[in-house]
């Protein structure tokens, strides 16, 4: 397992860049999603590989209260369907189970959003395949 990324909603990205630059980071990628209307970018530790901050903008947001702005972790798995199945044998409920063989979100008990993501590709597989969305996320 390796921590990917921590996801922050923003409302101002520029100056949230900027801040996360005098912090000594630096803008890695940005990616604009003009059909979701959001905005992903991605900050770290130069000369470091390890996680990364992401800035989501949704574009028609006007600003977010109680806490609405941690978004989620996100951590890499070796194999997302026996991780998925060894929670679930466990109690945890997958909110998103991982139909597409790449990602899947779980809550921690204090309801903090878990992404997982595969590491390399796995071809969809049941009974995920079939399941629709447990829960909200």
């Amino acid at each position: 397992m390796k921590f990917l990324h921590s996801m922050l909603r923003v409302s101002d990205p520029e100056s949230t860049v900027a801040f996360f630059q005098l912090l000594g980071l630096e803008e890695r990628r940005r990616m604009e999603v003009p059909e979701g209307k959001y905005t992903l970018i991605f900050m770290g530790v130069p000369g470091d590989d390890g996680g990364e901050v992401e800035l989501t903008h949704n574009w028609d947001e006007t600003g977010y209260a109680g806490g609405r702005n941690f978004g989620h972790l996100a951590f890499r798995v070796d194999d997302i369907y026996a991780t998925c199945r060894k929670l679930m044998d466990n109690g945890v409920t997958i909110h998103r189970p991982p139909r597409d063989g790449h990602m899947a979100f779980v809550k921690s008990p204090d309801g903090i959003s878990i992404e997982l993501l595969q590491k390399g590709h796995l071809e969809p597989a049941e009974p995920w395949t079939s399941m629709a969305n447990v829960g909200s996320w």
